[in-house]
C-alpha cells in the first residue's frame, strides 16, 4: 500500500459566535462568495455552512449551536463543549484541515516522521467525527489531530473521510463552486508564530507536510500544497509560517496566539483586489 499524501489542503475553518451560522452565511455572500448548507455535527455542539472552492478545498463557516452558558455546569453536555479545541477559541480563522485517510493512520505516519526528524510535532489517535448534512445524509470520518500541546490552529489537522468525500464538499452541481467574486481557490494560508518559535514550527512543518519548504528566509517559510481537484489558475495553494511583519501583526499574536493570519484567494478577474474582513479574519485577493 502507497503512503498516503500528508499536504493536501481539504479545508479551512472559520468561527463566528455561537448561533450565527445565517448571519455569517450572509457576510460571505456579500463578500462574493456563493455559501451553501452544511449541517449539525455529531452531538450536536456545532454546525456549519460550506463555501466550496473550485480546487476541491472549501471554507468551513461553524459556530456553536449554544454558548458555554447554556448547558447546566458540570452536565455531560457543558463537559464535551468545554472539551472541544474550538471552545476558547476567538472568532474568526482557527483552523484547517489537510486530507486524511480512512484506512491509513495519519498519526502514527506522521509521529514516525518526527521521530526520525527529531522534530517536536505529535499527533494523537484517529477519533470519529460525523455531520448529519440538511438533507439528512449522514457523513462519517476519522480525524487526525495535533495533540494539546502542539497548538491546535497552527498546525493542520486531518480529516479522513469514511463516507465518499462528496458528501462533505459538494462539487455537483458545478455552480456550488461558481461566486460572483470571481474566488476559484486558496491562493496562501499564511500561519503567524512567535520568533523563538519559528525554527521548531518549520521543522515540525516539515515534518507534517513530509517536504521542506520551498523557501525559508529564517523569518518565513513556505510550502506549496496540493489540491482534492484539478489545480487552477495560479497554481497550488501555499502554506507560509512567519514572524510578525507589523506593530498590528504582534499585538494579533499576544491577543490570539499563534495561527492563522490571513487567507489569501485567487480570483479569475479584478471584481475583487487588495484586502477584507470577515469581519473577524484577514482575506487578501489576488489574481490568478
Amino acid at each position: 500500500m502507497s503512503t498516503p499524501s500528508t499536504k493536501t489542503l481539504d479545508h479551512i475553518v472559520h468561527l463566528t459566535p455561537p448561533g450565527t451560522v445565517n448571519e455569517v452565511s450572509r457576510q460571505f455572500q456579500d463578500l462574493g462568495f456563493h455559501v451553501i448548507p452544511g449541517g449539525v455535527h455529531a452531538g450536536g455542539l456545532t454546525e456549519n455552512v460550506l463555501v466550496v472552492l473550485q480546487d476541491g478545498a472549501y471554507l468551513e463557516l461553524i459556530s456553536f449551536t449554544h454558548p458555554a452558558s447554556h448547558y447546566p455546569p458540570g452536565s455531560p453536555d457543558r463537559q464535551k463543549r468545554d472539551a472541544n479545541p474550538w471552545a476558547w477559541k476567538e472568532p474568526g480563522w482557527i483552523d484547517y484541515a489537510f486530507l486524511g485517510s480512512s484506512s491509513t493512520s495519519i498519526s502514527e505516519l506522521i509521529n514516525a516522521r518526527a521521530k526520525e526528524e527529531k522534530s517536536r510535532i505529535r499527533y494523537d489517535l484517529e477519533v470519529d467525527g460525523g455531520r448529519e448534512r440538511s438533507d439528512g445524509k449522514v457523513l462519517k470520518w476519522q480525524i487526525s489531530a495535533p495533540s494539546q500541546d502542539n497548538g491546535r490552529g497552527a498546525t493542520p489537522f486531518f480529516c479522513g473521510d469514511v463516507t465518499p468525500r462528496e458528501w462533505r464538499v459538494p462539487l455537483d452541481p458545478p455552480s456550488n463552486a461558481q461566486h460572483p467574486s470571481g474566488v476559484l481557490g486558496v491562493a496562501y494560508i499564511r500561519i503567524l508564530v512567535k520568533d523563538v518559535d519559528f525554527s521548531d514550527m518549520a521543522a515540525d512543518m516539515t515534518s507534517v507536510v513530509g517536504r521542506s519548504p520551498v523557501s525559508n528566509t529564517g523569518r518565513r517559510a513556505t510550502w506549496v500544497l496540493d489540491t482534492p481537484s484539478a489545480d487552477v489558475a495560479g497554481g497550488n495553494p501555499q502554506l507560509i509560517i512567519s514572524v510578525p511583519e507589523t506593530e498590528d501583526e504582534r499585538q494579533t499574536l499576544i491577543e490570539r496566539g499563534e495561527g492563522i493570519e490571513e487567507v489569501a484567494f485567487l480570483v479569475s478577474s479584478r471584481k475583487k483586489e487588495g484586502q477584507a474582513k470577515t469581519p473577524y479574519g484577514k482575506i487578501v485577493w489576488l489574481q490568478g
